[in-house]
C-alpha cells in the first residue's frame, strides 16, 4: 500500500461581512489558521451606502467586493508565504461566503450595473444589502399572493416573505427605479457574484447559483421545479418572469469553477484552483463551528443568524416564522434550518453611540465599562425589560416594521441597567427561536456560539445560558465564517470526501462552557413570560392582550432580586 503523502495542503476561505472582507489561509489537515487579512469596504458609512431621506435604505458598491477579494487574498497569501510549509502551489481550493440576501442587478455579461458609467451614484443599481428594508410593502404582497398559490411557495421559508429577500427587493426596484430594472438582464446574489467573477463564468444564464441563497431567499425548491413559476411571478409583475433563472442551484461541496489566470496573477496564486459554490456567511459559520444534527449554531454579530442542520431520514414539518428549511444549504445531504434576529450587536452599538453618558467613554471602552457594571447586577434587579426589535423582527414574527421598546425605567435607572436589559432582550429573542423549533419537533441538544460577542463578552454568554437554560459553547475559531468557507475549499479541492469528514478534522470548541445558574434561570423564566406578553401583544399575535400588569410585575421581580 502506498504511503499517504505528508506534504501539507492549504485552502482559502473568503468571508464577505457587512463591513469588510476577510481572507483566511487554512491547513487542510487540522484547520490551523495560518494567515489572514481584512479589507474594510471604503464606500459609504463603514461600507454601507445610506439615504438620509429613507432609513430603510442599505446598499453597497460591488466594486468594493471585487477589490476586497484581490486585496484580502493577496495579502493573506503574502503573509502565509512566511509560514513554514506553505507554498502557493499547495493551495488546493477556495470557498466564498457573503451576506444575504444581497442581490445585485447585472447586465447580460454579468457586470454589476453600478460599475457602468451611466449608473454611477444611482443607489438602485448597487448591491441591495441584506439589511435593506425598503421593500416591506412588496414582501407583504408576495406573502399574500403566495399563501393562495397551489404550490404553497412559502411553506419552506416560514410562511412569510421578508423585505430582506431577493424577489421583494427586485419588485421594489421595478416600482421605484424602473430605469435600473429595465437595464438589468438578471439579478445575482453576492454569494454567486463573487465565485462567478473569480472563475470567469459571469454569464447570468450559466453561472452557478447556490442552493443557500436560492432556497432561503428566492423560494427555490426542487419540489416545484426550482424557482416559482413564471405565472406566479407574473401575478406580481408582468416583467418579473424574465429574471427567472433555470439553472439547478448547488450546495457548497460542488464547484463553481476554477480560478482564472487573470485573478490568480493579481492575488499571487496559480490559476485553475477549484472554487466552491458560494453560500451565506452564517451558514458557512455554522459549518466552521462544527454544526451537526441537534446542534444549533448562533453566529453573533451586528445581527444574529441561527443555523441548524437536520437529517433527511426524518420528515421535517414546515415551521412558521423560520427563514427556511433548505436541502443542502448548510451541510450537503442534510436539511438546513435558518432563523435569526435582525439586530443584536447593532443594538448594543446603538446604545453606546447614541445614549451612553460621556463618563463611560466611547466605542469599545464604553462597551467594556458598561459590561463590567452590568455584570454586577442580579437578574431582575434593574426592573427593566426590553424588546429586541430595533431593526424589526426576523424570526419568528418576520416583520420589519416592528421597533424596539424599554419598559420599567424610573428616574433612578442607570446606563448599565439599560445595557443589561438590552442584552437580556436579545437572549429572550434567542430562546423564542429555540422554542419555536422545538414546538415543531426539532430538538436543540446543544448551542455553539461564534463571532466577536461570544468570544469577548462573558456576561452576554452567561445571560444567554441562563435565559435559554442550556450550556453555551464557543467555537475555537474567531473566524468561523471564513473557516467554513475554507472547509468547502478543502472539499472541492479533494482533501476530504465530505463536509462532515472535513469538519471532524478542522473544527473544535473552546474548553470554557457557560452553564446555566439555577437561581438565575428561575428569575429569567418569570421575566421571559413578561417578554412574551409584550412580544405577542405588540407583535400582533394576541391583539386583545392585557398588559396592565407588566410594570408592577417588573417592580415585584426587582424587589425580590434586590433583597
Amino acid at each position: 500500500m502506498a504511503k499517504k503523502s505528508t506534504t501539507p495542503t492549504f485552502c482559502l476561505g473568503v468571508d464577505y461581512g457587512t463591513n469588510s472582507c476577510r481572507a483566511l489561509v487554512v491547513n487542510t489537515a487540522n484547520g490551523a489558521e495560518i494567515a489572514s487579512h481584512v479589507y474594510n469596504y471604503p464606500s459609504g458609512d463603514a461600507g454601507i451606502l445610506l439615504d438620509p431621506k429613507d432609513p430603510n435604505v442599505a446598499r453597497q458598491d460591488p466594486a468594493d467586493y471585487i477589490k476586497g477579494f484581490v486585496t484580502s487574498v493577496k495579502n493573506a497569501v503574502k503573509k502565509a508565504t512566511k509560514v513554514r510549509g506553505f507554498k502557493v502551489d499547495r493551495v488546493i481550493g477556495i470557498g466564498v461566503d457573503t451576506t444575504g440576501s444581497t442581490p445585485i442587478p447585472v447586465d447580460k455579461d454579468g457586470t454589476a450595473l453600478a460599475m457602468l458609467p451611466e449608473f454611477k451614484g444611482n443607489l438602485a443599481a448597487y448591491a441591495w444589502l441584506w439589511k435593506d428594508h425598503t421593500s416591506y410593502a412588496e414582501a407583504a404582497e408576495i406573502t399574500a399572493k403566495a399563501a393562495k398559490h397551489k404550490d404553497n411557495y412559502l411553506s419552506k421559508c416560514g410562511g412569510t416573505y421578508s423585505s430582506e429577500w431577493y424577489w421583494s427587493k427586485i419588485l421594489h426596484c421595478k416600482r421605484t427605479a424602473p430605469k435600473v430594472f429595465k437595464a438589468a438582464y438578471s439579478w445575482v446574489e453576492c454569494a454567486d457574484f463573487i465565485p462567478a467573477y473569480i472563475t470567469g463564468n459571469t454569464n447570468p444564464d450559466t453561472m452557478v447559483r447556490c442552493i443557500c441563497a436560492a432556497g432561503h431567499k428566492a423560494m427555490y425548491n426542487e419540489q416545484w421545479g426550482g424557482l416559482p413559476s413564471e405565472t406566479f411571478l407574473a401575478s406580481l409583475d408582468k416583467d418579473l418572469p424574465r429574471l427567472r433563472y433555470t439553472t439547478k442551484a448547488l450546495p457548497s461541496d460542488q464547484k463553481a469553477g476554477e480560478l482564472t489566470a487573470a485573478i490568480a496573477k493579481k492575488v499571487g496564486l496559480p490559476a485553475g484552483i477549484p472554487v466552491a459554490a458560494g453560500a451565506f456567511d452564517a451558514h458557512h459559520g455554522a459549518v466552521g463551528s462544527g454544526a451537526k444534527a441537534g446542534t444549533l449554531v448562533k453566529i453573533m454579530g451586528t445581527s444574529t443568524c441561527d443555523c441548524m442542520p437536520a437529517p433527511k431520514d426524518k420528515k421535517l414539518p414546515d415551521i412558521p416564522g423560520l427563514c427556511g428549511i433548505v436541502d443542502g444549504s448548510i451541510i450537503p445531504d442534510m436539511y438546513g434550518l435558518e432563523a435569526g434576529q435582525s439586530a443584536v450587536g447593532d443594538i448594543f452599538n446603538w446604545f453606546v453611540k447614541q445614549l451612553t453618558p460621556g463618563s463611560f467613554g466611547t466605542g469599545g471602552d464604553a462597551h467594556v465599562k458598561l459590561t463590567n457594571e452590568a455584570a454586577k447586577l442580579a437578574p431582575g434587579a434593574s426592573g427593566l425589560i426590553a424588546l429586541d426589535w430595533n431593526n424589526g423582527n426576523r424570526t419568528i414574527l418576520v416583520d420589519p416594521l416592528l421597533t424596539g421598546m424599554l419598559v420599567g425605567q424610573t428616574l433612578h435607572t442607570t446606563a448599565p441597567e439599560v445595557y443589561r436589559a438590552l442584552v437580556e432582550a436579545t437572549a429572550f429573542g434567542a430562546v423564542t427561536i429555540i422554542n419555536r423549533m422545538e414546538e415543531y419537533g426539532v430538538k436543540v441538544k446543544e448551542v455553539i456560539n461564534c463571532g466577536g460577542i461570544s468570544e469577548k463578552n462573558a456576561m452576554v454568554m452567561q445571560i444567554y445560558a441562563d435565559v435559554c437554560n442550556r450550556p453555551m459553547k464557543i467555537s475555537s475559531s474567531s473566524q468561523t465564517c471564513a473557516l467554513g468557507a475554507a472547509i468547502f475549499g478543502a472539499v472541492v479541492g479533494g482533501a476530504y470526501r465530505s463536509t462532515n469528514a472535513a469538519q471532524k478534522k478542522m473544527t473544535s470548541v473552546k474548553p470554557k462552557v457557560f452553564k446555566p445558574i439555577k437561581k438565575n434561570v428561575a428569575v429569567y423564566a418569570k421575566l421571559y413570560k413578561l417578554y412574551m406578553q409584550l412580544h405577542d401583544a405588540l407583535g400582533g399575535v394576541n391583539k386583545s392582550a392585557d398588559l396592565s400588569g407588566v410594570m408592577k410585575q417588573l417592580i415585584e421581580i426587582r424587589k425580590q432580586a434586590r433583597k
